[in-house]
């Protein structure tokens, strides 16, 4: 069992084939090629993609369907071949397939799901992507929570023959 320290969860332990590889870094992060999935207690679903060679560097993401359960996977050629599967149909999410959002937190703005952009990671072989797909229709700040339009304790105080 492999070590290593983290600045988020102090001393993690992993068997090394439970590492996820980005043959291609992440945008951003060319040089960061190895993330290690991790759950933490009482924060299901999110998943946290450690790497393993910045112990600051840490990603909270969400399986992309549970942002949008029907979210329609757009994955490019050369990526299906980086993830070494097949170039002819798009991958199977669940199956074949991770699909994951990387959330953004930002003080004073509520969270968002970047889904121009899912961290797909082949299921049997652990190679990954960040598969950006700009003609998908997707946002990278897909707002995770939407604001109340209205209050629903005046609005029922606002109906008819209610009480003021």
């Amino acid at each position: 069992m492999a070590r290593f320290v983290t600045k988020h969860f102090g001393i993690v332990e992993f068997q090394p084939d439970t590492v996820i590889e980005f043959p291609s870094g992440l945008p951003g992060f060319e040089q960061e090629t190895r993330f290690l999935p991790m759950e933490q207690p009482g924060t299901k679903p999110l998943l946290f993609l450690q790497s393993l060679d910045r112990p600051d560097l840490c990603f909270i993401t969400l399986p992309v369907r549970v942002v949008d359960p029907d979210y329609r996977l757009a994955v490019s050629a050369e990526d299906l071949r980086l993830l070494e599967l097949p170039e002819d149909r798009q991958p199977r999410i669940g199956t074949e397939v991770l699909c994951l959002t990387i959330i953004s937190v930002a003080e004073e703005r509520h969270p968002t799901a970047n889904l121009l952009a899912p961290v797909v990671v082949n299921l049997r072989t652990r190679r990954a992507v960040q598969a950006i797909a700009p003609d998908s229709g997707y946002s990278h700040q897909h707002p995770l929570f939407r604001a109340h339009q209205e209050d629903s304790c005046s609005s029922f105080a606002d109906a008819p023959g209610s009480r003021s």
